[in-house]
């Protein structure tokens, strides 16, 4: 599949929003921290899905009830649904000037997932956590996502790599009380 960036700009996969705020202290610290650690941007990009991936359980797997949606939140709550990990991943990655954008794939509901630009090219990444059943590992050499879409059964990988979160995701986010809303209100499609 061909990832096609929605903005033309790759600048635009460094920038900052409300949701991938890299300007926030806690994000800071915690991309400083792994850096320390790296010996260049392909190992610092490994340890830093690494660090999203296994250590902010997905709260649909631990059963925690909040919904976090800003990265710096994700990080200092140590939870999230896979839109969420996303968002820290790219905060992450773009506090490192490592261009990251935000992807998609379409199951029962949509699941979100990361591309960060290495070796001129897009390699798309799921931070989403390993559990029973999915072994999603960091890769720039062929996908390892946590989820292959069935085709036939109507699942699709979406080609689009945006800047930002989509709408759809970032207002169910923001708008859920608690994760057992969010999952009456997750988007089906984009």
């Amino acid at each position: 599949m061909e990832l096609i960036q929605q903005t033309p700009d790759l600048s635009a996969y460094l920038a900052a929003d409300e949701a991938i705020d890299h300007e926030h202290p806690r994000v800071r610290e915690v991309a400083g921290r792994l850096a320390r650690e790296a010996e260049n941007s392909y190992a610092y990009a490994r340890l830093a899905f690494e660090f999203v991936r296994d250590t902010i359980p997905h709260s649909q797997d631990s059963g925690d009830p909040r919904v976090t949606w800003r990265a710096s939140d994700v990080l200092e709550r140590r939870t999230g649904i896979c839109y969420a990990k996303a968002h820290a991943l790219a905060a992450l990655l773009r506090a490192e000037d490592i261009p990251t954008a935000l992807c998609y794939q379409r199951f029962d509901v949509v699941h979100g997932l990361v591309a960060v630009r290495l070796d001129g090219a897009w390699h798309r990444q799921d931070p989403r956590g390993n559990k029973p059943g999915v072994n999603a590992q960091f890769s720039l050499d062929g996908e390892r996502l946590a989820f292959a879409p069935d085709h036939a059964a109507g699942e699709a990988d979406y080609p689009e790599l945006y800047a930002a979160p989509h709408p759809a995701v970032l207002d169910v986010l923001k708008a859920a009380t608690d994760r057992p809303h969010l999952w009456q209100t997750l988007p089906a499609a984009l």
